[in-house]
């Protein structure tokens, strides 16, 4: 079944503000909250639902790639909830901003976590560089990171303040009665646990600094500036959390002689003037390696030759782009006696004089082809 589109789910338009978006999200968040609505599985889903909109929506990389590509954004690793995999700890430990005002961090009757919030470990970023060749065909990256691990040795035991539970409850008397709150512990940050002890050379959480070769699946099609994410590849977190994600941003390399647009490729093709009047075949560069294209007689410069689905496959999985090859008809600068005898015998030569007919397009004729 098709997801529904973020916006939608959140009630407010594609020109929303953050404010206004974040104001929507705690609206339906405070409505379908697990503490308003026991053992509602419909609640729930709704709850979930609101908080992966809200997720992608307050993310300005996320909401434009999301602007773009829709819900195909994020598949593939391409970062996101990856169709609402994050459970209710994901979401009060994300956003616990948004449940101000008597809704408290915490939460029960989800996931059996008894109010225990499990700590997230950082994210790491990483920039990879692709070649356009890559681009094309897809490639597995093996990335050397440095990231916080657990180090050998630490142990946890349960943290004193708040017996483990990773939450500290107040009760605050108000003109509507009695109202609990919870918030983190600020003694273990939500993890129910403190260190016990631990090797020398690990931080005050237990953690060390070790290198790991990651291995990065990056599929065909990806843009510059694209942002990928590898789940549990960032810092571990103390005692029972888990571990964040490498957010990995595409970096697109220079060709030397494609230039990309979109999903289509463009191809500089100069000719020697009497390659131009008599025709050949020219070797040209394309991402799957070079291929070999007729050039016929009496072509014109300016004219595109069209290789279809010789260019980048795109993200969403709608076929591929095309090679645009630009021939260009190279003039001699430069002329010995015999020549430029030759051009001025041909000068007045009906063969030589420019007749244009309708198939030969204007320039502006020919940029409109080329994006339509």
């Amino acid at each position: 079944m098709a997801k529904k589109d973020y916006y939608e789910i959140l009630g407010v338009s594609k020109g929303a503000s953050a404010a206004e978006i974040k104001k929507a999200y705690r609206k339906k968040a405070i409505e379908f909250h697990p503490d308003k609505n026991p053992d509602d599985k419909g609640a729930e889903a709704k709850f979930k639902e609101a908080a992966e909109a809200y997720e992608v929506l307050s993310d300005a990389d996320k909401k434009a790639r999301y602007d773009q590509f829709g819900h195909q954004a994020f598949e593939n690793g391409g970062g996101g909830f990856g169709g609402g995999g994050m459970n209710m700890d994901d979401i009060f430990s994300q956003f616990g901003d948004i449940f101000g005002g008597g809704f408290g961090g915490g939460f029960s009757g989800f996931g059996g976590g008894g109010g225990q919030r499990r700590v997230k470990g950082s994210n790491l970023r990483i920039r990879v560089k692709l070649t356009l060749e890559e681009i094309a065909n897809g490639v597995e990256k093996k990335i050397k990171v440095k990231r916080k691990v657990q180090a050998p040795g630490t142990t946890y035991k349960t943290c004193s303040t708040c017996n483990g539970s990773g939450q500290v409850t107040r009760i605050t008397n108000t003109i509507l009665g009695r109202m609990q709150t919870s918030a983190p512990c600020n003694v273990c940050g939500g993890a129910g646990q403190t260190i016990d002890k631990k090797p020398a050379d690990a931080d005050a959480q237990g953690l060390k600094v070790a290198e790991e070769t990651v291995s990065i699946k990056i599929p065909a099609g990806v843009v510059d500036g694209m942002q990928l994410k590898v789940s549990g590849k960032g810092n571990d977190a103390p005692g029972n959390g888990f571990s964040g994600d490498l957010l990995v941003a595409i970096e697109e390399e220079d060709h030397d002689t494609l230039q990309r647009e979109g999903d289509n490729l463009h191809y500089d093709l100069y000719v020697s003037y009497p390659d131009a009047v008599l025709g050949t075949s020219k070797e040209i560069d394309t991402v799957t390696g070079k291929v070999r294209i007729k050039v016929e007689a009496g072509v014109q410069s300016g004219k595109i030759l069209r290789l279809r689905g010789k260019g980048i496959p795109s993200i969403n999985g709608y076929g591929k782009g095309d090679l645009l090859v630009h021939v260009n008809v190279w003039t001699p600068k430069t002329l010995n006696k015999q020549q430029k005898e030759f051009f001025e015998s041909m000068r007045d030569d009906e063969h030589f004089s420019p007749k244009p007919e309708s198939s030969d397009k204007s320039f502006f004729e020919k940029v409109k082809d080329m994006f339509s």
